[in-house]
This record gives structure tokens, sequence and C-alpha cells, in this order.
């Protein structure tokens, strides 16, 4: 292992701000220094050049000491895993020939004044100095060989069918009592007990996440069976009013007829950019939620939340464009530590999950930087920080668990939005990053209560992100749409939630096919993943495409262009049976299609309306109107915006017609976002976002209709001809076992649907 230190990690203000939290604590700690250091292991039998390596690093060997009564720690990368940056560095220098198999980026501080080791204190000072989801402490840079440690491949594991509730529960599956007993039945009639690969695919699909079991369930409210599912009213809306709907719910996102337009694009041939002749243009719309991984690791969380939903506008269809995009937050109390608010009572709060004031300080950069270094402005959103106490003792209502709102708009063209069914022998792709042991088991981990998962699996669902990477294969994704009828991509799925143990079979089966793949071809950098790791990890950036065999080399030579990593990694087989192989050994999966996505148990909630609460009535008197508006201005729902909308690029791209700042001082307070069909003309798309939650505590269908209303309100600002012209993307989020309110659920959604 080479080490190098480079130049100072922490402005003076930065450094002063981490040495009075420490300060708090052992208030005679000092930090007297604090500096990059580059962690560097190099390929087999090479000599790197370290003053190369120093100039490009601006680094130097370590050799500096502590001051006298200092000590350093290290912050790296968490141990086992490979950080962003070390994706981005590792690449480049390999690139550039230096014989550098690895490089990770670290953090030392000297610190003068640390107590003992077994000082009682010391778990909040660990607590200040590192984030464990993502991070590690180490005591000397030695320690820091652990992360270039390869550790052997993990085996797969058989599980026997009278062990499934404890499987269910040590690898954290969710699986209901019904899906268990199905399991049970369908590999009884196989003779055989399932892979853990297996039965991780299968709770990923069947996920409330991927599946949305309690949307698709049968209810019976107040002892009377309902007559509709609530996804059964939400496709209602469309069936109601389908005009210049091209596509919605049967695609990674929804399509709607645009106006036509002029691409500004390269040519396919000569690679120059040009204005194409006019051509009907479509747009996709989606809006999505990444909560579990913002509450357990804000950062990583909200960028993997923006960049998941930027892969499902470019995965529509043959090929969608990414152009403009929108971020929203809801959260409990800030109890920001040196400005307490009357309002904010003391209480005990979830050990495991970040505060609300931590969301905020890293949710919103993490949501910005991926658009950002993507490329793709952010034109809207909100931010609601709303918690409520209850009579019940120890009980409020509260946005602990947070919502972290992804949405945007994206660009097609009209003979693109349709897919390709795959056909026997057409090639399986993956496109894009390498696997590693990230967001395991995350469609299923958000789908358990808060709280009854194990801190391993809060960890293993832990996600990173790397927008260039992703950059990279949307570039791909381009080149291939402006082919037009000759696009080499039949059918795509951005890969998700599961991993490719979701994305794969989807593929394969909304084309009606099997498959069969060799695990052994996936890209991969931890050679320590089992089968089942492999299969299921959640590493993102990764799209999965279906290619016919002629075309094949038109694909790989786009690739190459834009230096996109892919790898075909199996074919389309007729046979609707899904076998995955693995290194020679016994296939790590080899089950019928329709044991994944056949008819699983249905879902049956039996559910009650809560009583009705009294709300006590307002009493004006007693209020002080100045005190009562200073509040209310000062409350972050109501307050400034402007920090979550100056960390954004609003211009990237040139189709933005209408940000957030409007009026003469360029305050944040537009009702809506405007971007743009083309360069030249004078048409486009307009996007606002309407929220009602906290309503829903008094009544659930008022929210909801108060909520499109907003939306359709803020709509006002563009010219809009008609309704018919509008289009809703609606989330739902509700704690759906909780006191009657799924049925309050159901409310909401058949007053909308």
């Amino acid at each position: 292992m080479i080490v190098l230190e480079g130049l100072p990690a922490l402005s003076p203000f930065r450094r002063d701000r981490l040495q009075a939290r420490l300060r708090q604590i052992v208030p005679d700690l000092g930090v007297t220094g604090a500096w990059h250091v580059y962690f560097l292991q190099a390929e087999p039998a090479t000599s790197p050049d370290l003053g190369a390596l120093g100039r490009i690093l601006e680094g130097c060997p370590a050799q500096a000491e502590p001051a006298a009564g200092a000590q350093s720690r290290f912050v790296t990368p968490r141990l086992g895993t490979v950080s962003p940056w070390a994706s981005k560095a590792t690449e480049i220098l390999k690139g550039a020939g230096h014989g550098i198999k690895r490089v990770e980026r670290g953090l030392r501080l000297d610190l003068a004044g640390l107590p003992a080791a077994d000082d009682p204190r010391w778990p909040r000072l660990a607590h200040e100095l590192f984030d464990p989801m993502t991070q590690s402490l180490l005591s000397s840079r030695g320690d820091a060989v652990a992360l270039f440690e390869e550790l052997p491949a993990g085996a797969l594991e058989r599980i026997p069918l009278d062990q499934l509730a404890e499987a269910n529960r040590r690898l954290g599956l969710a699986l209901s009592d019904d899906e268990l007993a199905y399991l049970v039945d369908r590999y009884g009639a196989l003779g055989r007990d399932p892979s853990d690969a297996e039965l991780m695919m299968f709770a990923q699909a069947n996920s409330e996440h991927c599946r949305h079991k309690i949307f698709n369930a049968r209810y019976s409210i107040d002892g009377e069976d309902m007559p509709h599912s609530l996804f059964g009213m939400i496709r209602n809306t469309h069936a109601q009013a389908p005009q210049l709907t091209l596509s919605a719910y049967k695609d990674n996102a929804a399509v709607v007829e645009g106006f036509a337009g002029r691409r500004f694009r390269s040519d396919a041939a000569s690679g120059e950019y040009r204005h194409e002749p006019v051509r009907d243009s479509a747009f996709c719309i989606k809006v999505e939620t990444h909560n579990h991984p913002t509450a357990i690791s804000p950062f990583p969380g909200a960028s993997t939340g923006a960049g998941g939903e930027i892969r499902d506008e470019g995965a529509t269809g043959r090929g969608g464009k990414p152009k403009v995009g929108l971020t929203g937050f809801s959260v409990s109390h800030l109890r920001i530590p040196t400005l307490p608010q009357v309002w904010e009572q003391p209480r005990e709060l979830n050990p495991r999950m970040a505060s609300a004031f931590e969301i905020m300080m890293d949710g919103p950069l993490g949501g910005a930087a991926f658009n950002n270094e993507f490329g793709r402005p952010n034109l809207a959103g909100y931010f609601r920080s709303f918690e409520m106490p209850t009579d019940q003792a120890g009980l409020a209502r509260a946005y602990d668990k947070p919502i972290m709102l992804a949405g945007g708009l994206g660009a097609m063209d009209r003979e693109q939005v349709r897919k390709l069914p795959l056909r026997a022998g057409d090639a399986v792709i993956v496109l894009g990053g390498p696997a590693m042991l990230i967001g395991l088991g995350g469609g299923a981990a958000s789908s358990v209560a808060s709280g009854q998962s194990s801190q391993a699996l809060d960890f293993a669902s832990v996600q990173r992100d790397n927008p260039e990477m992703e950059r990279r294969c949307q570039e791909v994704i381009d080149r291939c749409v402006a082919l037009g009828a000759d696009n080499p991509i039949r059918f795509m799925h951005d890969v998700g939630a599961g991993g490719l143990s979701n994305a794969i079979p989807e593929l394969l089966h909304d084309s009606g096919v099997g498959g069969v793949i060799d695990l052994g071809k996936v890209p991969c950098v931890d050679p320590s993943l089992s089968p089942m790791q492999l299969w299921c990890n959640e590493s993102q950036e990764r799209y999965v495409l279906g290619v016919a065999g002629q075309d094949l080399a038109a694909f790989e030579t786009l690739c190459a262009r834009e230096r996109c990593p892919y790898a075909i990694v199996g074919t389309a087989a007729a046979e609707q049976t899904l076998v995955v192989g693995y290194q020679g050994r016994e296939p790590a999966i080899d089950m019928p299609m329709d044991l994944l996505f056949g008819k699983a148990p249905k879902m049956h909630r039996d559910t009650a309306h809560p009583a009705a609460v009294r709300w006590p009535r307002l009493d004006s008197n007693a209020i002080d109107l100045r005190e009562a508006g200073l509040r209310v201005l000062s409350h972050p729902t109501v307050a400034s915006k402007n920090f979550l909308v100056t960390i954004g690029d609003r211009s990237v791209g040139g189709l933005c017609s209408r940000d957030q700042m409007v009026g003469p001082w360029q305050l944040p307070l537009a009702d809506c976002a405007i971007s743009l069909t083309d360069f030249v003309g004078v048409s486009g798309e307009a996007m606002s976002v309407g929220e009602r939650t906290p309503l829903a505590l008094i009544d659930a269908a008022a929210s909801a209709r108060m909520a499109v209303g907003e939306a359709i309100t803020n709509l006002a600002a563009a010219p809009v001809s008609s309704l018919a012209e509008v289009k809703l993307s609606a989330n739902w989020m509700a704690a759906a076992s909780f006191n009657g309110e799924d049925a309050l659920l159901y409310d909401a959604v058949q007053a909308v649907g």
C-alpha cells in the first residue's frame, strides 16, 4: 500500500466549527490539523511513479507526525466498500497508465487532548468525527490496508423449506405468511429447496416497492368489502381521460404527447451537432420517493434517489433524455442545536435514523450534487417540516422517516415510445458500472417497518452515487436514439431496487421469454460477493438492455466511443425459465418465470376508520398577532427556500424557460417550472407540485383534493389551454398498518380516482 498526504481538507472555518462541536463533549480537545490522505494499491509487478502520482493528487509520501500532545486519526471510506470518488479516480489513473489498481481518499485529523479509548465520551466523539454508515475511523495509516483486503467469494446457500420463516427474518425479506406458504407449495412441487439468491430475488420482485401489494390489495373497511383496489381507482383517472397520454402504468415513466420540435444533436455518422428536421415528439414524466435510504444515510440516499429517477426517464420506451427535475423533502422538527424553537418539544428519536437536521444538512446537497454532475437542472420542489404530539403518551405524528421526493421530465422521440419485445437469441446486456455490495435488499428493506430490521441490514441498504457513470450511460442511450429506426436497443430497464435480480427478469418477462444468464460475466469489483449478492445488489448507474445479435457491433462501437462499460451477460430463450449460472457450478437460479411473476397470494386488508379526533376550536383572542406572524415566517415550511435552490444548476441544458427565481429581487417563489421543446420554438412543458400532507390528520380525502388543487392552480402561471393537457403523477404514503391509516389512505385515493 502506498500512502500520500495532500492538501488541507478543511477550511479554517470548518475546522473551527468541528473543534467547537468536539469541545462541547471534551472541553480541552483541539483540532490541530486536517489533511487529505490517499491510499493506493498498485497493480501486481508494477512500480508506480510516485512523483507523477504526487503531482496528480497534490500529495507527497506521508512523513509529518502530529504536533506534541496530538494524535492522528484517519477517516476512510467504510471498510469493505468502494467510494464513488475511488471509482472515478481509479479509472483516471488507470487510463493514464500509472499501474494503480485502486485509490481511496481519506481524512487525517490531528487531535490534541483525546481521551482514553475506554472513556465513556468516545461514542459521542465518534458521532462527530465520522458517519459509520459510509466511513470508518482508524487509529493509524497502516490500518487502512484493510481497505484493499480481498476476501474469498461467498458461497451459494440453500434454505430448507422448514426454515423459510427464519431466513425471512435473517435476510430482511419482508415476506408475508401467505407468500411463505406459496413458496413452500411451489418449491415442494419442484422437489427442492430454494437458494438464497432465489429467495432474495422473489422478495425484491414482490416487495411493496416493486409490486405495490398494498395498492393492489382487496380492502374491507368497517365490515364492508370495497369494490376497487387502490391501484384500480388510480388507473381509473387514465381510463376516464386518456387524451394525449401515450403510455401509462406499463413503463419506467408515463409518456405524454408533446409538440413537434427540432432536436439538436450530433449526426450519427459525422459526429457534428446540428438541428434535425421537425419531428413529432413526446415527453416522459416520473415522480418517486427514496425515503428509507435517505433516512439511513442522507447524502447518498437523496443522491441515488435523484439518480434513480433520472434513469427511469432514460430507460422509458427505447430511450428518453432527462431534461428537468424536481426535489422535495418532508422531515420532522429540525431541532437545530444552536437555534431551538418554541414549537420543538423534546422526545426520543430513533438512533438508527438520521435526525431531521442531518437530513436537511446533507440530503439536499446529495440530490443537487447528482443533478449537477449529471447535467440536469432542478427547477421545482417543496420542503415541509412537520411534527405534532398526540394525546397518547410517547406518540407523535412526524416525519422521522422522511419523504425524499425525486421527479422530473424527459424528452422523447415519438417513434421511440414503444419498446420492442425480445426474441429468443437476443443478447441481454448490462450497461454501466460494476457490481459491489451496495443497497442489498433495499426494495424489501423499505417494506420493513422502521426499527424492525437489523442494523446490519441498514448498513447493507446504504447506497452510493456515481453520476459521471450515469452520464456516460445516458450518452450511449442518446446515440442509440439518434439512429432513429436503426436504434439497436429493443427493450430496456434501469437497475434499481433488487438490482439485476429485478431488472433482468422484468426485461425477459415483459417480452414473454425466458433467459440464460452467466453471473460470471457481470462486471464486479468485489470478488468476495456470493452469487446472491452479485445478483441482488443495487449498485447504481446500471441499465439492462436487449439487443439483437446483428446490432451488437453497432452498439459496442457506441459504448467504446463514450468509454461506457458494458457486458453481454446472457441471452433470451424461448422457454419461459430463468437459469442463472455461476462459474460452472450449480445454477444460482433455475426456476419457471411464473414462480416469480405468477399469482402470488393477493393481500387482503381488513381495517376500520379510526375514531374521529375532536379538534379544539381556535381561540384567536389568545394569539399575539405579531408573535404569531414571526413564528409562521420563521417556520422552515414557510421561510426562504434559497438554501435548497441555489445549490443547484438551474440552466444546464439550455431548455429552461422558468426556474424558481422570480421578480426584481429574484426570490424562489415561482409556482411552476417551464421547459422548452427545443432551442428554436416557443412551445414546451410546465411542471408544478402540490402537497397538503398535514391536512390528512383532519381529513384524508380533503388532503388529497387540496394537493391536486394546489398543483393545478400552481400551473396558472403557465399558458395551459385546458385541463385535458394536465397530467397528474401522484405519490401516496401512509403508515398503512397503524390505527386505521389504510382506511384513510383508501379515502384519499378514492377522492382523486
